[in-house]
């Protein structure tokens, strides 16, 4: 019965090791980034929430955040619904150049 269940781990094991560096160990490694993120989270950040809004922090409330994402206009979200924080050349770059498109 004892080389039967040497066996068994001999197969499981290697698979349990790949399993855990190629799914488990990564995953968990992200959410303690974005757990980071959250907890550094302060008031004048641009951030982008998971809808793909992108807006000023102004404030902080009971487990939500109000975020400016126009003039005049104030959102509270979730603090788990932030994703990440803009920087300046982040957002530069995702801006189409003006005047580039139709010259030659």
């Amino acid at each position: 019965m004892s080389g039967a269940l040497g066996q068994v781990l001999f197969i499981f094991a290697p698979l349990f090791a790949i399993w855990y560096f190629l799914v488990i160990r990564p995953q968990s490694q992200q959410r303690r980034k974005l757990q980071d993120m959250l907890a550094s989270l302060k008031t004048g950040d641009r951030v982008v929430t998971s809808g793909g809004i992108y807006g000023t922090i102004m404030g902080f409330r009971n487990g939500t955040v109000q975020v400016q994402i126009a003039t005049q206009v104030k959102v509270d979200v979730a603090r788990s619904a932030i994703t990440g924080v803009v920087t300046e050349e982040a957002e530069d770059s995702s801006k189409p150049e003006s005047g580039a498109k139709g010259k030659k």
